[in-house]
């Protein structure tokens, strides 16, 4: 290999794991040490203050400004005490990261000097420049003036120097440019619906909550590796790159034991992700050499939405002390499996009952039911939608492959589940008599006891159900959950106030309540049937069948996006309050140039890479091969020269026959990207993008690929697959 990729590897290979010195404390005695929790709240608030925080918090009462003051006071003590300074708005802009702004907790005393303080305003609402974040068109440069306003719902919490205050963020005009806000409402949607329905079973019912547990899957690479890797260092993906002669075929590395850097590591992150409140729990190899994953215990939708996000944050510090780099890209290797964050979602009361676990008795079954069916329901009437809530271009990479769910929205149910739905729609009555699981015995009236986990799971199903809740499989690893969670959260809220509407015009007529409510499930059991599919979601098969029931088969990211404006969706959204048209239009625009902007990077790029590194060594190479021939020429009579030199004159047509090719097709490359920027439409330049350049990538990799196998590997300059995925 070439002197400065063998000092990058064999540097890289030298790396030792990084002693970590945990505290001293067992993890329950450190958790949320650096969060203002309702514990620390209680210790550093007045107590009325407390009280009317606690309201806010656990029943979305308004925040008056005295209350206001006094929180603010009390944080910045704690805060100060972490030795905090400074404090932050943090906020989600839909750039699909996250943002803050420092300032020091300084105000003139009025004397020549100055005086530590947090004021009530200051912590409610600050004015970062609205203009400089994508929004879509609903600010103009000129017009900068936007706002981030207070979650108290999600705790504060300190970083370093900084005390962090989670927010939102809303233009002046007061449409949101962030994806927290419509979080918010969506979730707010869904506890009103899921309340309303939950009557039916509990009048003590006041709240219903909606969690999130997810997964979130990751690669490390050294550190000195990636930096001689333009392409992961640009855009966290190799867009080239011939497979190793040993990726992930042996099936050795999955919950394999864990290298002891990445050990070190994980044990580094747990620690600071514990401090900050996020109750981490799992971690292990996945499948793909150096692929792993971390998840936490679930927690309320929002607040884990949070937390996946700092978690992101606090991967990519820790792992630069560790000497890696945290890839958060769906498929950053080509030929092994890429990485997403499943989404584990549910519901639950404030009674303690999680509404999608089977219970015991004939009202508790027939409630599980009863979620059960209009969550099937929504997913079928905005499968596409919820397609586009995930789509993006980093994903299009990983989404059909053979590790992924494929891009079609479908569920799995399992087949007790299944049975009990068929028989549902089979029945004419409000009674269903099925065969039990291992004899059990049916002798409850309407609804039989079910078990939990009774049944094998679906690793190819896009959005499954798990025993007690559906698992979104289909969500990237580098997405901001709350896309496809607004989007799943309002689609089931509006698809419950359905219900509920058409079980109380049928009470209204004069039927019992339990059968109108049999009645309506069994309508809508066969409604939505298409979206269940317990089979093979990679099959062919199962492509041509989604097809013919009608489900979202689109595979070009800029024309799924299109779901967002459709009218169903439009009116989902604007009738919950979550998102108005405006907002809607403004984001697609957003989703649109970005992914425009994400495929050009990789252009322009794979066109550098192509010209300025692969064809030169190329035909270095090349050249000391014709240099061998014309010297085998010189020594050997005509017949021994052309035996000997057969293979390098091989290789040499080879080689200029690929490079010819590369400049080829690059070249086309450049002229489709200048076509298309000469587009003015987002959509028309996104969808010109995917169909004209994106889709030559592939055809420029083979080729380079092709000659990385046959050129001298002391002369290729960048790191190969063998010497980037396996960690020593």
């Amino acid at each position: 290999m070439s002197d400065l990729r063998f000092r990058v590897v064999e540097r890289a290979f030298q790396k030792k794991a990084v002693s970590v010195e945990a505290p001293a404390e067992r993890p329950a005695e450190y958790y949320a040490s650096l969060v203002f929790n309702k514990e620390k709240m209680f210790k550093y608030l007045p107590e009325k203050a407390y009280k009317d925080l606690i309201n806010v918090i656990d029943n979305g009462t308004s925040l008056t400004i005295g209350t206001a003051e006094a929180v603010a006071a009390g944080m910045k003590k704690w805060a100060s005490e972490k030795g905090a300074t400074h404090y932050t708005h943090w906020f989600h802009p839909l750039t699909e990261g996250t943002a803050e702004k420092h300032d020091a907790f300084i105000e003139h005393d009025g004397k020549g000097g100055v005086v530590e303080e947090l004021s009530g305003k200051l912590l409610v609402q600050q004015e970062p420049d609205a203009s400089s974040f994508p929004n879509g068109g609903i600010r103009s440069t000129f017009e900068a003036r936007g706002y981030t306003a207070w979650d108290p719902s999600s705790p504060a919490f300190v970083v370093g120097d900084t005390l962090v205050i989670p927010t939102v963020f809303i233009s002046y005009t007061g449409e949101s440019l962030d994806y927290k806000a419509p979080l918010l409402k969506a979730l707010d949607a869904v506890n009103k619906a899921a309340v309303d329905v939950c009557k039916y079973f509990d009048p003590k019912v006041k709240k219903v909550s909606a969690f999130l547990g997810w997964e979130q899957e990751y690669f490390l690479v050294d550190e000195g590796l990636y930096a001689a890797r333009p392409d992961l260092l640009l855009t966290g993906r190799t867009l080239m790159g011939h497979e190793s002669s040993k990726n992930q075929q042996l099936e050795d590395h999955y919950f394999g034991a864990i290298p002891s850097r990445v050990a070190e590591f994980m044990k580094d992150l747990e620690i600071e992700c514990l401090k900050l409140g996020i109750p981490l729990k799992t971690r292990h190899n996945e499948v793909a050499p150096n692929q792993f994953e971390v998840a936490p215990i679930y927690e309320e939708c929002n607040l884990a939405n949070d937390h996946n996000l700092l978690t992101m944050e606090v991967m990519r510090k820790v792992a630069r002390k560790h000497s890696f780099r945290v890839l958060l890209h769906e498929k950053p290797f080509k030929g092994i499996n890429g990485s997403g964050k499943h989404n584990n979602w549910s519901l639950g009361t404030d009674t303690g009952v999680l509404l999608m676990s089977p219970g015991k008795t004939p009202e508790e079954n027939l409630r599980f039911l009863t979620f059960i069916i209009n969550t099937l329901k929504a997913v079928h009437k905005h499968n596409g939608l919820l397609k586009a809530s995930i789509s993006s271009a980093n994903n299009a990479h990983r989404l059909g492959a053979n590790e992924a769910p494929p891009a079609i929205i479908s569920s799995f149910l399992g087949k007790q589940v299944s049975e009990v739905l068929d028989s549902l729609e089979k029945s004419e009555s409000d009674k269903i008599d099925i065969a039990g699981k291992k004899g059990l015995k049916l002798d409850i009236p309407r609804i039989p006891e079910l078990l939990i986990d009774n049944t094998d799971r679906n690793r190819t199903s896009p959005f499954a159900f798990t025993g007690n809740r559906f698992e979104f499989r289909a969500v990237g690893s580098s997405a901001n959950c709350a896309t496809g969670m607004l989007a799943l959260n309002s689609a089931v809220a509006e698809q419950l106030i359905e219900f509920k509407n058409d079980v109380d015009a049928k009470v209204k007529k004069g039927a019992d309540k339990y059968a109108a409510i049999i009645d309506v499930l069994r309508k809508y059991s066969k409604e939505c049937r298409p979206i269940r599919f317990d089979g093979n979601n990679y099959s062919e098969d199962w492509k041509k069948d989604a097809a013919e029931l009608q489900l979202d088969c689109e595979t070009s990211v800029p024309l799924i996006f299109d779901r967002y404006l459709e009218a169903s969706s439009v009116k989902l959204f604007e009738s919950l309050g979550v998102m108005t048209k405006k907002e809607l239009e403004a984001r697609n625009e957003i989703k649109w140039e970005t992914y425009t902007k994400k495929i050009q990077i990789e252009a322009r790029l794979l066109g550098d890479l192509a010209i300025n590194h692969i064809i030169p060594v190329a035909t270095r190479y090349q050249s000391l091969l014709i240099d061998n021939v014309t010297k085998l020429n010189a020594l050997f009579d005509a017949d021994q020269s052309k035996a000997l030199s057969a293979t390098n004159l091989s290789i040499i047509k080879e080689i200029s026959e690929r490079v010819t090719s590369i400049k080829t097709l690059v070249d086309e490359l450049v002229e489709n990207r200048k076509v298309a920027n000469k587009l003015t439409d987002e959509r028309a330049k996104a969808i010109a993008y995917h169909d004209n350049i994106s889709s030559k990538f592939d055809v420029i990799r083979y080729e380079i690929d092709k000659l990385e196998l046959i050129i001298d590997d002391e002369m290729w300059t960048l790191p190969k697959y063998r010497e980037l995925l396996f960690i020593r």
